[in-house]
């Protein structure tokens, strides 16, 4: 197979192709609560209201009733999901909710029902908001894939055919911008692809004719004419597709943190109120101990602590979509990390520029970036973008002529200008070998040479380099807890190892296919707890399979970010360390709640099975404990 950077202005940003239909998660998360809950939380708010008063009317029998109906539809829905929930083995905490609902109702107590049932709904109501997000839908992944192909047909006419339809030996015309339908290889001419999606290769690859290409890379220079080597249902990108939605189905649910707890303090919460009701032969005793065991602590605590964790992630810049995410975060043990676009910029930018005597760095760089403002190639982008970052004055220019997929000339105050490929400079001058200027050039660079009046005068070097704050964030990880780091990319041996080696990884893994990374991703599951970092399209199985997938979704593969269950929203890394600490801050403070909350309904259900509370009153007291651990939660905002 035939492949080489891309180093004339045949490849127009298509970097930027990558964030189609990248969805807003944002704006999701803000959006309207779950219906049924925010319903229950009415009914049963309202019929305490109403109860309230009523009572204070001199209604008691009326008041009864409305806390009885405000209590039934909560207590209803509690035991379905009881229902539902025991035959896979699963018992929460909400048994002793619907236990002292249950027992307030019969044993006259509707007020403290009421009350128990209106914690629990609102509880209910924080946790699907928490929660409400974390299945996500495939629709920007699909959405990439082509629909139809421009098939040729008799006598060299063209066809709009739909590429379930296409077979091997067909040959399609592929236009600039579109996404290779297929897997084949170029039939004629040469194809400039943006690959980054699928190899996590920054820079445009060149495939020159018999080349194979991967469906889901992007054109991003001429057309040219492809023949069909795959049906579209075996193809590259078909063949992701189907990685990430095996991996989603295989990613078990995670118990919320708080049912950990359950058996134990349920056996401990029954056990105390049949106790309490054997020794005194009164039953009120007893639904005193349940009132007071209920736990919302839990209920409550648990959900309004994660809830503070996530919007605290979000003005950092990271969106964790759900609450078993958050916790899955703050217990990472093993990091594994793409390197385009996630250790890197995923751009290619101005690295070094060497010149010929008698011209410095910036007036080079000012002609060429002067030139290449007539150029929509991501190169010349490049260019101008790094002129522009020094404060260089750019001219007009002027006589402009380009040469697709070779370079552009033209005139520049008052001098003639080349830039573009070291053949088409150099073919173009008289004088001066662009080769001279060649040496040492690491491999994971590409040049751009720059001739004027007739002589080549320099080369400019573009690289995809490491972000300035990849190290920092490595060694805050480190601090944080992640044990293991390893460097896993689709790019070649040499330049990963290279990367690794400077930012000091555990391991590296090169030219991994999402199958492979795949794989790996599984194998470290079996040891730690593991968290993917990466922003492309070949990311997106592994994201799905890991117990935490961070997609760098500032500039990333819409399919990344549905796949992943973190998205860093900003293009930096620096952000996800601090959702790190969020994370583990969160879970501690969770923690907290729950042991708080335990040991003073705990010391609340013994004076209860003393006979020392009435029901009503234990209600109240498990009112005063909730507000001590909510407001303890809600030092996960900070």
């Amino acid at each position: 197979m035939s492949s080489t950077p891309v180093t004339g202005p045949e490849a127009e940003a298509g970097s930027d192709l990558r964030a189609i239909g990248r969805r807003r998660w944002v704006g999701e998360v803000v959006s309207a609560l779950p219906a049924q809950e925010v319903a229950l939380l009415a009914v049963g708010s309202g019929g305490l209201v109403v109860g309230l008063v009523l009572a204070a009317l001199g209604q008691p029998s009326l008041a009864s009733w409305s806390w009885i109906v405000a209590t039934a539809p909560i207590l209803g829905g509690l035991v379905l999901e009881i229902a539902r929930s025991l035959p896979r083995g699963k018992i929460g905490l909400d048994i002793l909710a619907a236990i002292s609902m249950t027992a307030g109702l019969f044993l006259g107590e509707p007020l403290a029902a009421n009350v128990v049932a209106l914690m629990y709904a609102g509880g209910q109501l924080l946790e699907r908001y928490a929660e409400g997000h974390a299945r996500r839908e495939m629709s920007a992944l699909l959405g990439r894939v082509a629909k139809t192909a421009m098939r040729y047909v008799e006598d060299g006419a063209l066809s709009e055919t739909p590429i379930e339809t296409l077979r091997p030996g067909d040959r399609l015309l592929v236009r600039h911008g579109e996404v290779v339908p297929v897997d084949g290889r170029v039939f004629k001419g040469s194809a400039s692809l943006d690959e980054s999606a699928l190899t996590g290769e920054a820079l445009p690859i060149k495939r020159s004719k018999g080349a194979e290409v991967m469906s889901g890379s992007t054109l991003v220079g001429t057309p040219f004419d492809l023949e069909v080597l795959k049906p579209a249902a075996a193809s590259t990108y078909a063949g992701i597709v189907r990685l990430v939605e095996a991996a989603q189905q295989s990613k078990a649910p995670m118990s919320r943190l708080a049912d950990r707890y359950a058996l134990g303090f349920l056996v401990l919460s029954l056990g105390l109120a049949a106790l309490a009701w054997w020794v005194s032969g009164e039953a009120h005793r007893a639904l005193a101990v349940l009132v007071i065991a209920t736990p919302c602590p839990l209920i409550l605590a648990v959900p309004v602590a994660i809830i503070s964790g996530i919007s605290n992630a979000a003005r950092h810049g990271v969106l964790v979509k759900d609450g078993g995410t958050m916790e899955h975060l703050a217990r990472v043990q093993t990091a594994v990390l793409d390197k385009t676009g996630t250790l890197t910029y995923g751009v290619a930018r101005v690295a070094h520029i060497v010149t010929s005597p008698g011209i410095g760095e910036d007036e080079l760089l000012t002609l060429a970036a002067s030139l290449d403002q007539a150029s929509g190639h991501v190169v010349a982008q490049a260019l101008v973008e790094e002129a522009r970052r020094r404060s260089l004055h750019l001219l007009p220019p002027e006589a402009i002529e380009e040469a697709a997929g070779e370079g552009i000339s033209g005139v520049v105050d008052g001098k003639h200008v080349l830039v573009g490929a070291a053949s088409y400079v150099g073919s173009r001058c008289h004088s001066g070998d662009p080769t001279a200027f060649h040496d040492g050039i690491s491999p994971n660079t590409m040049t751009v040479t720059v001739g004027v009046d007739g002589k080549v005068t320099g080369i400019i070097i573009l690289a995809d380099e490491v972000r300035l704050d990849a190290a920092r964030v490595l060694a805050e990880m480190r601090k944080s807890g992640v044990g293991r780091i390893i460097l896993a990319s689709g790019d070649r041996y040499d330049v990963a190892y290279a990367i690794g080696d400077k930012l000091g990884v555990d391991q590296v893994l090169a030219e991994l296919q999402p199958a492979v990374k795949l794989e790996a991703i599984a194998a470290e599951k079996k040891n730690a707890i593991v968290m993917m970092v990466g922003d492309g399209v070949n990311d997106a199985p592994a994201l799905a399979a890991a117990d935490v997938g961070v997609a760098m979704g500032a500039r990333g593969a819409a399919a990344s970010s549905e796949a992943a269950s973190v998205v860093v929203m900003v293009d930096r890394l620096e952000p996800l360390a601090h959702a790190i600490r969020i994370a583990k801050s969160t879970r501690r403070i969770a923690l907290q709640s729950i042991f708080i909350g335990l040991g003073l309904s705990i010391g609340g259900m013994v004076i209860a099975a003393a006979g020392f509370i009435e029901p009503v009153w234990g209600a109240l007291l498990q009112e005063a404990i909730d507000v001590a651990v909510v407001v303890n939660a809600l030092r996960a905002l900070r």
